[in-house]
């Protein structure tokens, strides 16, 4: 207990020395609850705008839209406000990223340390990172972890000379002076100061009792629950003078970092860094040139299935339940074959083909197991209970897209029934980025038949709609959402529930269409498709909504599509490369509103 207690107060001083250098961890809002997941949507929300608006939050979470909030329609609005740069969030590593730094700092196979569950609103665990605080209970996990991970790293002669590569005979030798140098700046993303240096050499001595390998684990512990460790910490450098002197480009270290944990979802590497050092990451073509590179890296595809499974809300699947007794062949593995398949979709078009991102959803196509086949009534030659074939859906299969999969007909539909409100308002929040509000507290929400209702839910639903309170947004969302009625609440086909017809006919905008099939050939060129993946995609990158001022990014990113043939490849060096991932504004007095939620609440 001697040692740990020594420890844990040469780190207290040694921590809290260099968060006075660095500046405090960042303060965040009021704590929101350690979900993982977002709640789940209500079936029937209140009335949109007149016209349906391009939402500020496309995530179930809904804040109202402002004033000059443009109608959605093919092109981008003739009048987009002038950029002005977000000022910065400071988001912590997710559960996700922080793992991952450590294996690929350390090695694999480290013991698993527990840390407080990430929270995703707004649909993105780094937005969640960048508005929540950590709880003590979170701050004890994170030191325990430290102090696990360093004696780990310190016990394993590989793990050790990963790190170390010299055998050090004093607590302040040349080695050890190396591994503050060399090892700090690649665990904190950046090189220390002198200070810095000569502090953590300190440590090191002050808790070396004789042993200088265990003066050096310590330190290890210390930077483990560093904030140059823990969180991502942007400030910023006064920009070249052809920008606006107000403004502010992040650091060629902060671009580093900045570039790892969206292309890769981990700390950057020693080339990264090293160009970092060189200077080559505060203009548009080192950026571009980084990120082409670590997207040929293996991190690279399990980072862009990261974001489409935040985007499309992957993690709910995990969360719906169904009687097997209603729903045959219902089961965990069930759900684990259709998260699968989204993922192979997603595989398929960005990495293996470089397609049109748009025919995410609607290229008639899909990756299937037997137990898929099987839901789906195909003909899959090769598929077993792990394997995986893929099949293209013809005209006996009326899907097309992920928005024809089972994942995406399962998480938005009821256990007992189907959810055309919970279906078209993903098709208006996800795909097209409009704004759905949530439902006035006084509305009835149940739609179980009773004695005298209706015997189809469709009836039920323009039934509900006569309600004016529930009117105008139902004509919105229930629309596209009837367009998926062949469709149970598992993803099986049907022509008629309990003897009654089907009815799929629905409509999007105006334009009458007769099923999910139609409406994926009308969203396959549709440009608001690809507008919200790059909306989507910003905010991911930026741990934030996105603002007013920021719509101009939004439409030179979805310019920039066009002229790509929408690759999701292309989009994301795009991205990199524009004035809202490169420049920053100075941070302003706290006034209330976060950036991370978009500063508009």
């Amino acid at each position: 207990m001697r040692r740990r207690r020594l420890s844990l107060a040469a780190i207290a001083i040694g921590a809290t020395l260099l968060a006075c250098e660095e500046g405090p961890p960042p303060t965040a809002p009021a704590p929101l609850p350690p979900t993982v997941d977002a709640p789940e949507a209500d079936p029937s929300p209140a009335p949109p705008p007149e016209t349906p608006a391009e939402s500020d939050d496309p995530a179930g979470d809904t804040p109202e839209p402002p004033d000059d909030a443009p109608a959605p329609r093919p092109d981008p609005p003739a009048q987009t406000p002038a950029f002005v740069p977000s000022a910065p969030v400071m988001a912590r590593l997710t559960a996700t990223q922080y793992r991952n730094t450590l294996a690929d700092l350390f090695g694999p196979d480290l013991p698993a340390t527990p840390v407080e569950a990430d929270t995703n609103p707004h649909l993105y665990y780094g937005i969640g990172a960048a508005t929540t605080e950590v709880s003590a209970g979170g701050v004890e996990q994170y030191a325990d972890a430290a102090f696990d991970i360093a004696a780990a790293v310190f016990a394993a002669p590989e793990r050790r000379a990963r790190i170390l590569g010299c055998v050090p005979q004093a607590a302040d030798d040349a080695c050890i002076r190396a591994f503050v140098r060399d090892t700090g700046r690649r665990i904190l993303r950046r090189p220390l100061t002198a200070a810095e240096q000569d502090r953590w050499l300190t440590v090191a001595a002050a808790t070396a009792e004789g042993a200088p390998l265990r003066g050096a684990e310590t330190v290890l512990a210390g930077w483990l629950q560093s904030p140059s460790f823990l969180y991502r910490i942007e400030r910023g450098e006064p920009a070249p003078a052809a920008d606006d002197p107000d403004r502010l480009r992040y650091t060629a270290y902060e671009m580093a970092t900045r570039l790892a944990y969206l292309v890769t979802n981990s700390t950057p590497d020693a080339e990264l860094l090293d160009a970092a050092e060189r200077g080559d990451l505060v203009e548009p073509a080192g950026i571009a040139a980084q990120t082409r590179r670590l997207l040929a890296t293996p991190r690279a595809r399990d980072a862009v299935q990261a974001f489409f499974a935040q985007y499309l809300d992957l993690p709910r699947l995990a969360r719906v339940q169904r009687d097997p007794a209603d729903y045959p062949g219902f089961d965990a593995h069930l759900l684990w074959a259709m998260e699968t398949e989204v993922k192979l979709l997603v595989d398929d078009v960005v990495f293996r083909r470089g397609a049109d991102i748009r025919e995410l959803f609607s290229a008639p196509r899909g990756y299937v197991n037997s137990t898929l086949a099987a839901l789906y009534g195909v003909d899959a030659p090769g598929a077993a209970g792990s394997i995986f074939v893929p099949v293209d859906f013809g005209e006996g299969t009326p899907r097309a897209g992920v928005l024809g999969l089972a994942a995406f007909l399962t998480m938005n539909a009821h256990p007992s029934e189907t959810s055309p409100t919970l279906r078209g308002k993903f098709v208006r929040e996800r795909v097209l980025c409009q704004s759905v509000p949530p439902p006035p507290d006084d509305i009835d929400l149940n739609l179980a038949p009773g004695e005298d209702d209706p015997p189809t839910l469709r009836e039920r639903l323009e039934q509900h709609r006569d309600d004016p309170a529930c009117s105008s947004c139902h004509r919105f969302i229930d629309p596209p959402g009837f367009l998926f009625e062949h469709f149970d609440s598992i993803g099986r086909h049907r022509e008629a529930v309990d003897g009654f017809p089907i009815d799929a006919t629905g409509e999007l905008d105006g334009t009458p269409l007769d099923d999910s099939v139609d409406l994926a050939t009308l969203l396959r060129d549709d440009p608001r498709v690809g507008r919200c993946i790059a909306r989507q995609l910003y905010r991911y990158a930026n741990n934030r909504l996105d603002t007013i001022d920021e719509r101009a990014i939004i439409d030179e990113l979805q310019a920039a599509m066009v002229d790509d043939d929408y690759a999701f490849d292309r989009l994301l060096v795009a991205l990199v490369q524009s004035r809202g991932f490169r420049l920053i504004s100075p941070p302003v007095e706290d006034d209330g509103t976060n950036p991370a939620d978009g500063g508009e609440r």
